[in-house]
């Protein structure tokens, strides 16, 4: 796991959490870190147990330089679809610091539209740069903690263990009670898609 990417400037990670379920919101972080306070242990958050990754949370919501959170509902999700989704919320991120980066390193292929930095995409770099593993904690972790919040009003679902994602529990809840007011109604999986995006 790499410190900077460039250690002379001002970076910025951002990544973002819950392209693929069929519930909930997708939510995007940015995470400035701070050269003077290290934080042992980041990783990409899939690679973290949720123990792991709530300890880590508290720490770089101490120690980060500046971070933010965004999220994008449900209903824009499906008007707009996911992907540009993700990245509006990781712009809004972006847009939101209240340090300016120089840099912006973004976790995947696409560029942010319409940021006036510059920026550099990683395919899995949540698993390569500290700052964009930052983020995808606290974006997976406020997003988790938003699915365990609607689930007490839609227990049926079991979004407090799948979290959204398109398990055989979930589906099968989906086929009994229909869609809720979360749901994604753009999504429509195949059976024999059914696992392509559990974490």
């Amino acid at each position: 796991m790499l410190s900077y990417y460039k250690n002379t400037l001002y970076e910025a990670g951002c990544d973002e959490a819950g392209r693929g379920p069929l519930a909930g919101p997708v939510y995007a972080a940015a995470v400035m870190l701070h050269p003077d306070h290290p934080i042992l242990g980041l990783n990409d958050s899939k690679k973290l147990n949720e123990k792991q990754r709530n300890a880590l949370r508290q720490e770089i919501e101490q120690k980060a330089m500046a971070w933010v959170v965004s999220s994008i509902d449900p209903e824009t999700i499906d008007r707009i679809n996911i992907l540009q989704a993700s990245l509006a919320a990781m712009r809004n991120c972006i847009e939101r610091l209240k340090t300016k980066p120089s840099i912006v390193l973004v976790d995947g292929n696409k560029k942010i539209p319409y940021l006036p930095f510059e920026q550099y995409c990683f395919v899995k770099g949540d698993g390569l740069y500290e700052s964009i593993a930052a983020a995808s904690i606290l974006a997976k972790c406020y997003r988790d903690d938003y699915m365990l919040k609607i689930h007490d009003e839609f227990p049926e679902y079991g979004w407090n263990e799948n979290k959204g994602y398109p398990t055989e529990k979930h589906r099968e809840a989906t086929l009994k009670f229909g869609l809720s007011i979360y749901h994604r109604k753009s999504f429509k999986l195949k059976s024999s898609q059914s696992n392509l995006f559990e974490e």
